[in-house]
């Protein structure tokens, strides 16, 4: 059921400016002549960001981006994402959207190429976010709603020193010894379609139903423990929530039965820990072929305006 218009105060304005992880751009018809839909490959450090989505008096990887279009391309670009990652949070595998006028691709140092932006925003871009490919799509083409599956990585370590100072921004750290085939057995129990409330912060109106796909860990030749999480979507703090966990089931404290009951409940448990958003990085998001797009929008689309979602 499509989402009807709201009747916004101005007060009620300005307080969504300052969370627009809640909110998707609205941009130009990619079908109209005129312009044209691209689609953005992106890796960040999220260390010093406060997340993807703009917050006001905070630094954020879609302002950063943003601004940096809109300078090269001469007109403003909004960016439509796959998974609006929070602070601290990394990717080497996000996925975004923008709709720009065909005119701006047409410019001497641009040459008619999307792919010739990639070197011209590593120039301008800070050390931390890189843009690694850029091409036209299929106007179908939605980061967010064509999206199948979104693949996330976390790296743990549980090391008596902790993260090597090397890896120590996309390291967390356990202070407890864990044990990976308990790890696994946890991890195995919450697999399925299934309601995530238990992990999920609240967000009024949002579903925490989730279809959890893949969720395994494995220790590097460095001892580091890495969980390879995959999902069709994610609610907020969903990913750290489920690593802490079965954290907590692989030192020791909790039982396999007590994260499987976590499933039971319908609110946020205060029993869940919250591991660090630094061991956290979205590695990739799958999506169709070109002429399956627009049936996978509007089965999207259905899903979340009827029942309400907090998104990637």
């Amino acid at each position: 059921m499509p989402r009807q218009p709201e009747q916004t105060s101005t007060a009620t304005r300005s307080s969504r400016l300052s969370r627009e992880s809640q909110t998707e751009p609205v941009g130009p018809d990619p079908g109209a002549g005129g312009f044209c839909r691209l689609r953005f490959d992106i890796s960040y450090d999220g260390t010093d960001f406060a997340g993807w989505a703009r917050q006001i008096g905070q630094r954020s990887v879609c302002e950063e981006l943003e601004s940096r279009l809109s300078t090269v391309l001469r007109v403003p670009v909004r960016l439509t994402v796959a998974g609006r990652t929070d602070a601290g949070v990394h990717a080497t595998g996000q996925v975004a959207h923008a709709d720009v006028p065909r005119t701006a691709l047409e410019t001497r140092s641009i040459g008619g190429d999307p792919a010739t932006l990639v070197g011209r925003l590593a120039k301008m871009c800070p050390d931390d976010v890189r843009v690694t490919a850029v091409r036209v799509v299929p106007a179908d083409f939605d980061a967010r709603f064509s999206a199948l599956r979104r693949h996330y990585r976390y790296r743990l370590t549980d090391a008596r020193w902790g993260a090597e100072p090397v890896v120590a921004r996309t390291t967390a750290t356990w202070r407890r010894p864990l044990d990976v085939d308990v790890l696994n057995a946890a991890s195995s129990e919450l697999l399925g379609l299934n309601d995530f409330a238990a992990f999920c912060r609240r967000r009024e109106g949002a579903t925490t139903i989730r279809d959890l796909q893949r969720f395994t860990w494995t220790r590097d030749a460095d001892g580091v423990l890495l969980g390879e999480v995959s999902a069709d979507a994610f609610c907020w703090s969903m990913v750290r929530s489920l690593v802490g966990a079965v954290a907590s089931v692989g030192d020791g404290r909790r039982d396999i039965d007590w994260c499987r009951g976590l499933l039971d409940e319908r609110e946020r448990s205060s029993q869940v820990p919250v591991a660090e958003a630094r061991g956290l990085c979205l590695v990739g998001v799958d999506y169709p072929a070109d002429d399956e797009l627009a049936a996978r929008n509007t089965v999207t689309r259905d899903v979340r305006g009827s029942i309400g979602c907090c998104g990637g």
